[in-house]
């Protein structure tokens, strides 16, 4: 029986939000002009490029957010939270790395054959490195290449930078009697 891989995917929704939204300038240079990606879109592409059945979406809870949490899983993510802690001005704050190799490594493991993880970040490159030496990393994807860690040089037959696909994900609000498709 040739039985379909399950594929996982697991993300980190603050370095993917950064790193598609910001501008990266250095140098008084535009690097990477930053767009809004259309998470909507982008489930059906983890789903048609790498055939994930399950998202994750790492993200810290913020209470006057649940309109945007109740979007998400409409999408079909499973969104696990972060609690978040203001900082020194005020922000919420709510880093999901320890959560998402959790999820990764221990938790969901024997539940796939396969993992994406979305991350630039170079914290997970201890995690990839896991998932590789035990043949289940099936992908990283970068939100753009000017935002990735120097760890994670070694993973380049793995990793595909999201904004290569921006046309194809970008969120363009709908205009009156034109939809895109």
């Amino acid at each position: 029986m040739n039985k379909q891989p399950i594929i996982y995917a697991f993300i980190d929704s603050q370095n993917l939000n950064l790193g598609t939204c910001k501008d990266i300038i250095r140098n008084g240079k535009m690097l990477h002009k930053g767009w809004r990606l259309d998470f909507k879109r982008f489930k059906r592409f983890l789903s048609d490029k790498y055939r994930a059945t399950k998202c994750f979406l790492f993200i810290g809870y913020i209470k006057s957010n649940e309109a945007l949490y109740s979007h998400l899983k409409s999408y079909g993510y499973t969104l696990i939270y972060k609690p978040t802690v203001s900082d020194h001005e005020g922000k919420p704050k709510g880093n999901v790395d320890a959560e998402l190799v959790l999820h990764t490594a221990a938790i969901e493991y024997a539940n796939y054959d396969q993992a994406v993880i979305v991350s630039g970040d170079g914290d997970f490159q201890c995690l990839h490195t896991f998932l590789r030496d035990r043949n289940k990393l099936k992908g990283i994807v970068v939100p753009n290449r000017y935002s990735e860690s120097s760890l994670l040089k070694d993973f380049g037959m793995y990793k595909i930078f999201l904004n290569r696909e921006q046309e194809k994900l970008e969120y363009m609000p709908k205009k009156s009697g034109r939809r895109r498709t």
